[in-house]
C-alpha cells in the first residue's frame, strides 16, 4: 500500500501537463481534536492520492492544516470525502485567487506536533475562546475606525510585498515573535482599542485571537477566511478593495496579484519590484526580491560569491556544499547583510505610544 509520494518534482510536473486537465489550487484548516494523527494522515494519503491531490498537509492532534491542489473535474469527489468526517463536513474552502496547473507537484501529509508553529502553550489558555470572526464588509468597516489597531499576523517578507491599507507589519521572522511584541506595544490600550488581525488564510489568527484575548484585550477581531476570502468576497460584493500588492502564498506561485500597486523593492537595486526568488546557488538559496534587470545581471543569484560559484560544473558546486549544508543567509528570507535594499527595522507602532 502506497503511502508516501513516489514521484520526483519534474516526473508530476510532466504527467501534469500530459494530462492537460485544469487544477484548483485550495487551502483550508480545522482545529479539531484527532486522537491518533499518523493513523489519520494515512487515511487521507491513500485517499488524496487516489484523487489525484498534491500539496503540503500538516496533521496534528490539534487539527489539520492543509494547502492544495486536485484537477477541477475531480473537486466534488474531494468535497464529497471531506464531508464524511465529522469535523471537516461543510468546511469553507479558500480558492485560490490565481490558478497555476504547477501550484504544487508533491503529495506531503505530515504528522506535526502542531498545524502551525506557535511556540504556544495551549494548556496555559483557552483557545477556544477566540475573537469575532468578521467578514469583508466588517472588516473595511472596522479598518476605517481611528479606535482600531490593524495588525498584520504574517512574517515580514510575506507583508513586504503586499498588506492592507494602514495596517501594523511586525518585522519577524517567524509567527511566535509577533505575539510578544504585539502584546508589549498595545499593552495600554487592551480596553480602548480595536484589535483586528489578519493573516493570508485565517489559520494564524484564530491562535492568536484566542491568546490576545487571554492576555486581557477586550475588543479582539479577526477576518474571517484571511486575505484569500476577502479578494473574494470583493469581488463577489462589489466591495473596495483595501489590500495593497501581492499575497504571498506557500506554493510554486508564490504570491497572488490582488492590486496593481507594487509596494515592495527589489533588494539589489532598490528599483519598484515585488517578485520574490531564490538564489540560484543550491548552496544558499536565499529567498529575496530581485528585478528582472538584476535577475539578468547576477544570473538568477543574491551575490557575486553566489554568482561565481553557479558557474562552476555542477559537479564542481556539489563537491563544495559537501558537508556545508545550507547557508545560514536562508532563514533571513531576504535580510541578509550583503542585500543593500533589504527590509529595514522600524518601531512599528510608534505612533500608538505617543
Amino acid at each position: 500500500m502506497q503511502l508516501y509520494n513516489t514521484l520526483s518534482a519534474k516526473e508530476r510536473a510532466e504527467l501534469i501537463e500530459k494530462a492537460g486537465k485544469d487544477r484548483l489550487t485550495l487551502s483550508f484548516y480545522q482545529y479539531a481534536k484527532i486522537t491518533n494523527p499518523q493513523e489519520f494522515r494515512d487515511q487521507l494519503f491513500i485517499t488524496w492520492n487516489s484523487l489525484d491531490v498534491l500539496g503540503r498537509i500538516y496533521v496534528a492532534q490539534e487539527g489539520i492544516n492543509g494547502q492544495l491542489s486536485l484537477p477541477a473535474d475531480r473537486f466534488n469527489e474531494f468535497k464529497t470525502h471531506l464531508d464524511t468526517i465529522d469535523f471537516l463536513k461543510g468546511i469553507r474552502l479558500n480558492i485560490a485567487i490565481e490558478q497555476d496547473n504547477m501550484s504544487f507537484l508533491k503529495l506531503k501529509v505530515k504528522v506535526r506536533n502542531k498545524i502551525v508553529a506557535d511556540g504556544l502553550n495551549d494548556d496555559a489558555f483557552d483557545v477556544t475562546n477566540k475573537g469575532v470572526h468578521v467578514d469583508a464588509e466588517k472588516f473595511n468597516e472596522l479598518i476605517e475606525d481611528d479606535n482600531t489597531v490593524l495588525v498584520d499576523m504574517r512574517n515580514h517578507y510575506e507583508s513586504e510585498i503586499g498588506h492592507f491599507k494602514n495596517a501594523v507589519t511586525p518585522d519577524v521572522d517567524t509567527f511566535r515573535e509577533s505575539l510578544d511584541i504585539i502584546e508589549d506595544d498595545l499593552k495600554d490600550h487592551k480596553e480602548d482599542k480595536n484589535l483586528v488581525m489578519y493573516c493570508t488564510g485565517g489559520i494564524r489568527c484564530e491562535k492568536a485571537s484566542a491568546y490576545f484575548k487571554h492576555k486581557g484585550f477586550k475588543n479582539v477581531f479577526q477576518l474571517e477566511g484571511g486575505i484569500i476570502e476577502y479578494t473574494r468576497q470583493v469581488k463577489d460584493k462589489d466591495l473596495e478593495n483595501k489590500f495593497m500588492g501581492q499575497n504571498f502564498v506557500f506554493d510554486e506561485r508564490r504570491a497572488e496579484r490582488i492590486s496593481d500597486d507594487v509596494i515592495a523593492q527589489c533588494h539589489q537595486c532598490g528599483d519598484a519590484f515585488d517578485v520574490h526568488t531564490n538564489c540560484a546557488n543550491d548552496a544558499c538559496h536565499l529567498l529575496f526580491i530581485q528585478c528582472d534587470k538584476c535577475k539578468e545581471e547576477m544570473n538568477n543569484c543574491c551575490s557575486t560569491t553566489c554568482k561565481e560559484i553557479h558557474a562552476l560544473p555542477y559537479e564542481e558546486q556539489k563537491a563544495l556544499r559537501k558537508g556545508q549544508g545550507n547557508s545560514n543567509d536562508i532563514f533571513k528570507k531576504g535580510r541578509a547583510d550583503h542585500l543593500p535594499y533589504k527590509k529595514d527595522l522600524r518601531n512599528i507602532f510608534e505612533s500608538f505610544k505617543k
